[in-house]
């Protein structure tokens, strides 16, 4: 199993920082999440909700010769809205194939262990899995 170079980088830049350093990255994530197209923001049915997050996380995703993973997650909930800025910018752009070889361990190979709590890494989990489905789903794979 390999990583798009995107979610590579995240993991590099992760394991660059001390660990106590590690949560202020993701706060930062937070700050990055793409807005949803105009498109979604206006029929929020055609997200699926996450329901392994705690937060109200949402997401869909688009399959051409690309991947595109759209999110949406509160801002008063920064560390899950990082985990879903970091999924959506770490995909965007892969290739069908590249995206379904991301691990499922993926959350925990950048080192969040003991900054967040397993509920959260959880839920990224789950989001990453979301992704996934949507896209064997909508590429026929």
């Amino acid at each position: 199993m390999t990583l798009t170079a995107a979610l590579q980088q995240t993991v590099d830049d992760f394991h660059a920082m001390e660990e106590r350093d590690r949560l202020q990255l993701l706060l930062e994530f937070a700050d990055e999440l793409p807005p949803l197209p105009e498109r979604y923001a206006e029929h929020p049915d055609l997200l699926e909700r996450v329901a392994e997050c705690q937060s109200p996380v949402f997401l869909f995703v688009e399959v051409d010769e690309q991947v595109h993973v759209h999110a949406t997650a509160p801002e008063e909930a920064p560390t899950t809205r990082g985990f879903a800025s970091i999924l959506a910018q770490g995909l965007e752009g892969a290739s069908v194939d590249e995206a379904l070889a991301v691990p499922s361990d993926y959350p925990r190979q950048l080192g969040l262990d003991r900054v967040v709590s397993p509920l959260r890494l959880r839920g990224m989990v789950g989001m990453l899995g979301r992704i996934q489905r949507q896209i064997r789903e909508r590429a026929g794979a």
